[in-house]
């Protein structure tokens, strides 16, 4: 009798024990992933950005570095920048990079004397998997 109960013991050790299976709870929908939620823009984010930055250049970024380039106001800090980029486009900005593009004197003609406009313009990185449409119809 004791012989048999030691052919049990390692009978049930050779044989894989039973995982207790659970049922997985029916999935209604898999959600997308959350986007965030700003706030509405003020007509203050509309004075800080005043407009896009449209070159070459700039389009390159946008195109491989998922980077934006728009004027902003002189006074304008990067944390305004920041917070108002977001608002007003709705997407999550990583960074803000600012710089001041100085005003030049030109001829215009051999005899007339001009200046081009200096403004102060910013780069924003947008965060990875979102995009803005800049040229809206």
């Amino acid at each position: 009798m004791a012989e048999e109960k030691v052919v049990e013991a390692v009978e049930a050790a050779e044989k894989p024990a039973k995982k207790a299976t659970r049922k997985p709870k029916a999935k209604k929908e898999e959600a997308a992933p959350k986007k965030a939620a700003f706030a509405p823009a003020t007509a203050h984010d509309y004075e800080v950005i005043i407009a896009p930055l449209i070159t070459e250049k700039t389009m390159a970024l946008m195109q491989n570095a998922n980077k934006v380039t728009v004027k902003v106001a002189k006074s304008s800090n990067k944390v305004e920048i920041k917070e108002a980029f977001q608002r007003v486009f709705q997407v999550k900005v990583t960074d803000v990079k600012v710089a001041n593009q100085i005003s030049k004197t030109t001829t215009r003609g051999g005899r007339y004397k001009g200046t081009i406009s200096g403004f102060k313009k910013a780069i924003v990185t947008i965060a990875e998997g979102e995009a803005i449409d800049l040229f809206k119809e």
